[in-house]
């Protein structure tokens, strides 16, 4: 989708559909009243007579309006107007794009991120309004015979239209918020690709051709390099595949060469069978979404390096699948880690931790201003928090601070729990120096309390996304996230707004 912003006035806008915003009360913001003296108060009509639904998000579409020189109108519902805020923003602009995407006009012009709100710039409208319409064009080239293709549909080109003056803040603005929905999409196609084909392999040459595509350094350590570093936790989720395992690391210096970088840790299970303590059969398919981590990683650099982001990042992803099998890793095994910490197994299928703990420590490293880890770890976070934020926590107040704000402005939101030492004790051993599980409670807790373990010697935050990396049923399907919250945390820390 090809974006492009332009001072104009609505009525005079030619394209194969235009897209306005109107209140729920029949108050309609400057650029759509513009539109409705031009129709002769049809659309405020329209409105009064109860077309156009109260929820925001809701849409109706009119062909040829008088006064318009677009083709059709969708008028698109932003609820009351004395709630209009973030998410009715955001809920407009989610179903302008289900409709873009669906309709049969080549070229459309949006005036939604002309709307005023308080409490937000309009290069923060423009940044959201870029993101939205284009992941909402996403489509996943998924493996059909011919016989099942369907005509191509949608907008391609899109212009977002404004009153003021066009600077080059807000096209910086509107390619932001296209990057990150690159950096989504390259998620969601990872994600969404069957475990035999997205491998530990696949991951690692996806990392490499990033690489040489950005000009960014990527190193691929295999089975005998794991081992030379004492990776025994990570590999011992390894060994009952037949996949290798790979350990990835992505070098991104777009900052001062002495700058201190972020470091991102993504989880690439890319198939959990649950190792020798076997998942149920049932939804076992979807468990080739538990490498969401480390695509969500791979998604964030793309994204970042498509901004030119002025800051250095390293991501470090460990990648293999966790399998049944004779040399597989049994309960009661004890390995140890990188840190030289020992870890009692007493279930192979808390695996996720397993491998990140061995990443946490090679981290160090870097000396990193901070290390931040996303897995889909814990069915508990499901339980806990549901499917709308990440869980967080971390050994750093401030840190999990800037997370939560940054989750406020990109929309994609995170919840923060407690890390508390009690919970330190669930992890006892007798025959380790902590067990990988801590009993029936507080899953999410003390998943990232055995990770806090081999996060001590920095800044540390954990993202749980096990609720929030893919959606299940017939929309099933990778959701890119947590790549909005990871960017728009970098964008901050590049534009020297930590903290």
């Amino acid at each position: 989708m090809e974006f492009t912003i332009k001072t104009a006035t609505p009525e005079k806008f030619r394209a194969g559909i235009l897209v306005a915003g109107a209140f729920a009360d029949g108050a309609l913001p400057a650029p759509t009243a513009v539109l409705d003296k031009a129709a002769d108060g049809r659309i405020a009509a329209l409105i009064k007579r109860g077309d156009l639904d109260e929820k925001a998000g809701s849409t109706l579409l009119l062909h040829e309006l008088p006064g318009a020189a677009a083709e059709r109108v969708l008028l698109v519902s932003l609820g009351k107007a004395e709630d209009f805020g973030d998410k009715a923003y955001r809920d407009a602009l989610g179903a302008a794009a289900k409709a873009l995407s669906a309709s049969a006009a080549k070229d459309a012009g949006v005036l939604l991120a002309d709307t005023d709100m308080a409490a937000r710039t309009l290069d923060w409208r423009l940044q959201q309004a870029a993101r939205i319409l284009a992941d909402g064009a996403y489509r996943f080239d998924a493996p059909k015979s011919g016989k099942d293709a369907k005509k191509e549909r949608g907008a391609k080109k899109v212009t977002l239209l404004i009153a003021g003056k066009v600077s080059a803040a807000l096209e910086t603005a509107v390619r932001r918020g296209q990057a990150i929905a690159e950096g989504m999409a390259l998620a969601k196609d990872l994600g969404n690709q069957a475990g035999n084909v997205c491998t530990p392999t696949h991951l690692a040459h996806t990392a490499q051709a990033l690489g040489k595509h950005f000009k960014f350094d990527v190193d691929v350590l295999d089975r005998d390099d794991i081992e030379k570093l004492g990776m025994g936790s990570f590999l011992s989720v390894a060994r009952g595949s037949h996949e290798p395992p790979k350990f990835i690391v992505m070098h991104y210096k777009g900052g001062r060469s002495k700058a201190k970088p972020v470091v991102l840790v993504g989880k690439g299970i890319t198939f959990d069978t649950g190792g020798i303590s076997l998942k149920p059969g049932a939804e076992m398919d979807e468990m080739k979404f538990d490498m969401c981590g480390a695509a969500s990683v791979l998604g964030t650099f793309k994204a970042i390096a498509r901004m030119g982001l002025p800051i250095n990042v390293v991501g470090i992803l460990p990648a293999t699948e966790n399998m049944p099998g004779g040399r597989a890793t049994k309960p009661g095994d004890v390995v140890t880690s990188m840190s030289g910490q020992t870890i009692e197994i007493l279930n192979t299928d808390a695996e996720g931790r397993l491998i990140l703990c061995d990443a946490l420590t090679y981290a160090e490293r870097f000396k990193p201003a901070c290390v931040i880890d996303i897995a889909t770890l814990t069915g508990a976070c499901v339980v806990a928090l549901g499917k709308i934020p990440s869980g967080l926590l971390a050994n750093d107040d401030e840190l999990a601070a800037e997370l939560l704000r940054r989750g406020t402005d990109s929309g994609d939101r995170a919840w923060q729990l407690p890390l508390w030492e009690e919970y330190q004790e669930l992890l006892k051993s007798n025959f380790a120096d902590m067990g990988n599980i801590g009993g029936r409670y507080a899953g999410t807790i003390t998943a990232a309390c055995f990770l806090a373990r081999f996060a001590k010697s920095y800044k540390w935050a954990h993202l749980d996304i096990a609720g929030t990396a893919w959606v299940s049923g017939d929309a099933k399907g990778a959701t890119g996230r947590p790549v909005p919250l990871l960017s728009e945390f970098l964008i901050g820390r590049a534009d020297g707004k930590a903290g």
